[in-house]
């Protein structure tokens, strides 16, 4: 325990001392006009022309994206834990928007966006070196990223940085340390979050087009992050299941949903920031991200219709958490297709996303025994299963033509499906391999679960000394 809380003293101190030398040492690194990078990017920004509008827009998405992981996710997962953890989940959260826009502007941008390697990223952005505004010439300057600043652009993909983290709580809430989870939310970014963000986002092995994608099947289509961020952590999830264990009673005692009426809001807020989440991957105020927009929307409702609807047939009633969960998997579903796909197609993605993870999430849950708290792994790692490789059935060349002129999904006699099903393979076996191992590691050096009194009690109490709830 004292190993754990001394480990975890360490970090904390180290990221401050980082923080702080960043900040120290960033302005004098962004004056230096002798870099390489510096005079890319000012080449660059010769070429380019600020677009206002979209900067405006990718700025709104930004802020939409946050408001997924709280208010949106953080009221979705406390709802649906006992009363006792129902803080014990919200500040996982927020904590995770603190820290990992900290990890972020260190380190994670650069390892995600810098140069243009096939496996990683450089120390290109380092504390936001060559990112933020410089002094250049007698006037400021201000590097662009398409017809956006870089400093937006890294904001917006930072979010997706923050949420994807958070979205693996939702498998070992109400029993691992917060400690610990702070440490593995850390290491799990830097160690599975960046290079799958650099392989499918920026050019590296799994990048549509790519040169370096010659050897994984011409790579992926991934609008969003349907392999970056819901199969890497929904699989992810179902390691943290397995290994951090059952919580205490399962299968043995109830354990319903504390407070519905939070999850019904928490979906409700989901559902709005996934319009940023989805529509600001076009990086502009264009008619592609308008098609995101449309497509996003009627995969939430063909979601929340296909669960609910099954639930009735199986069930005799529709139940919202059903509803819930279904726009959730339909939203999962289309996030890798949405700047790829007509919205008759987005119907039927999301539909198929509502009847497969309904499946998954019970029947397929039920035999194989495993407590997935809050079913992260079954929405996210199989929506965002189904949906890189529905992309490659309903991408056509008439919303985006990624490869000038030729077809691309199924329906117009592509053959981008190999490429969609080798990358989601190699994300599953990135994320599985990277994240088991530390589990393990950190389950030998500060342990993963709390005591059985602690859990007993409750995470709200014993991690954090607060009640949700207090009845005069």
């Amino acid at each position: 325990m004292n190993g754990g809380k001394n480990l975890l003293r360490r970090i904390v101190t180290g990221l401050t001392i980082l923080l702080l030398v960043g900040a120290i040492a960033s302005p004098a690194s962004a004056q230096d006009a002798e870099s390489l990078a510096v005079k890319t990017a000012t080449a660059d920004a010769t070429e380019a022309t600020l677009d206002t509008g979209s900067n405006a827009w990718i700025m709104t998405a930004s802020a939409m994206v946050l408001f997924m992981t709280a208010p949106g996710l953080a009221m979705f997962y406390g709802g649906l834990v006992r009363k006792k953890n129902v803080l014990g989940v919200m500040m996982q959260c927020i904590f995770l928007m603190g820290l990992m826009t900290v990890i972020w502007g260190l380190w994670g941008y650069s390892l995600s966006f810098g140069g243009d390697g096939a496996w990683i990223g450089n120390g290109e952005f380092l504390c936001l070196k060559n990112v933020q505004s410089q002094w250049r010439d007698g006037a400021p300057f201000v590097p662009l990223e398409g017809v956006i600043p870089r400093l937006t652009h890294m904001l917006f993909q930072g979010m997706f940085f923050i949420i994807t983290p958070a979205l693996i709580c939702g498998a070992f809430a109400e029993r691992m340390k917060f400690s610990t989870m702070v440490v593995f939310s850390i290491l799990w970014g830097t160690l599975v979050y960046c290079p799958l963000c650099h392989w499918v986002w920026d050019g590296g092995i799994l990048a549509f087009g790519s040169p370096h994608a010659s050897i994984t099947g011409g790579g992926a289509l991934d609008f969003a992050g349907g392999t970056v961020v819901h199969i890497s952590s929904g699989a992810s999830a179902l390691v943290c299941a397995l290994l951090v264990g059952k919580r205490l009673g399962f299968r043995s005692e109830p354990m319903p949903p504390h407070n519905m009426t939070y999850t019904a809001i928490g979906a409700a807020m989901l559902w709005f920031g996934w319009f940023g989440f989805n529509a600001g991957s076009a990086l502009a105020a264009n008619e592609l991200a308008a098609g995101a927009f449309v497509v996003t929307h009627f995969g939430a409702a063909a979601g929340a219709i296909a669960w609910a609807g099954i639930e009735w047939i199986k069930r005799g009633k529709p139940s919202i958490l059903g509803a819930c969960s279904g726009l959730v998997a339909g939203l999962v579903c289309v996030t890798p297709a949405a700047g790829f796909v007509q919205p008759m197609s987005g119907i039927a993605m999301g539909a198929a996303a509502g009847i497969v993870c309904f499946f998954a999430c019970t029947t397929l849950k039920n035999k194989l025994g495993y407590d997935d708290s809050l079913d992260a792994f079954g929405v996210h790692g199989v929506g965002g299963t189904l949906g890189a490789i529905l992309t490659g059935v309903f991408a056509t060349r008439a919303v985006s033509d990624m490869a000038e002129g030729s077809p691309l999904g199924l329906i117009e006699g592509g053959n981008v499906l190999f490429g969609q099903v080798i990358a989601t393979l190699i994300t599953w076996i990135m994320a599985v391999t990277v994240t088991f191992i530390l589990l393990k590691i950190l389950d030998a050096v500060m342990g993963l679960r709390v005591t059985e009194r602690d859990e007993i009690e409750g995470l709200d109490l014993s991690q954090h000394g607060e009640e949700g709830y207090i009845f005069l």
